[in-house]
């Protein structure tokens, strides 16, 4: 069973903007918590890793 839990980063207040997140071995799995039967992303470690540099330095922003 995949335990997923909630990111510190999203909603928040009035926001109903949620990403959740479940992590194995080699694999992160995000999905939309309000959609929690919908799709998710599946990233290699390494692919997750890099994104989350990249977010954390704002070149992802729009």
């Amino acid at each position: 069973m995949i335990e997923w839990r909630k990111s510190s980063r999203s909603g928040g207040g009035h926001d109903d903007a949620c990403v959740e997140l479940a992590a194995a071995a080699s694999e992160v799995w995000v999905r939309d918590s309000k959609d929690p039967d919908g799709d998710r992303l599946v990233f290699g470690r390494p692919a997750f890793a890099g994104l989350l540099v990249r977010v954390k330095r704002g070149e992802l922003e729009s």
